[in-house]
């Protein structure tokens, strides 16, 4: 039946702002621009693999904080989180801190960065783990994850 998610379409408050934001901070590849629908539309990973799209005023011009995640490969979420603050965004772990390590949630396992996008939504690029879940666990930071599984962090990389 359900092979996984295809597409998500989030409201935006101007969609060649976001537009811009997408592709210049997340490097998305577009794949549709309507103007007369004040739409824009990428390919996620591959062609065909999985779509986002960006709609102005769509249902309303009011925009609703959304929460979404890309999935990145773990040996990437690092340096994705540089680039992204190159680009002068700013990132934090799951509990909204800047300065402290990425959050780790146990029960999946995954590790991820969060920020926002220009219309305030919660973008997160989250990367698997190949440890075993540990569902026991609360929400901790990646170096405390590393001790649990006995290693260090280098060991991911």
């Amino acid at each position: 039946m359900l092979k996984g998610l295809f597409e998500t379409h989030i409201n935006v408050g101007d969609y060649k702002a976001s537009a811009e934001f997408y592709e210049r901070v997340l490097g998305l590849i577009p794949l549709h621009d309507d103007p007369a629908r004040k739409s824009k539309f990428y390919w996620i990973g591959a062609p065909g693999e999985a779509m986002f799209g960006i709609r102005e005023n769509y249902p309303s011009p009011l925009v609703q904080r959304q929460h979404f995640a890309f999935r990145v490969a773990l040996d990437e979420l690092e340096a994705a989180r540089r680039t992204l603050q190159e680009r002068g965004v700013k990132t934090t772990n799951f509990f909204g801190e800047s300065e402290a390590p990425l959050s780790v949630f146990p029960f999946m396992p995954a590790v991820s960065v969060y920020f926002e996008d220009p219309d305030g939504h919660s973008v997160e690029l989250l990367a698997m783990l190949d440890d075993e879940p540990r569902p026991e666990f609360a929400i901790m930071p990646w170096p405390e994850w590393e001790n649990v599984c006995g290693r260090n962090k280098g060991d991911f990389a």
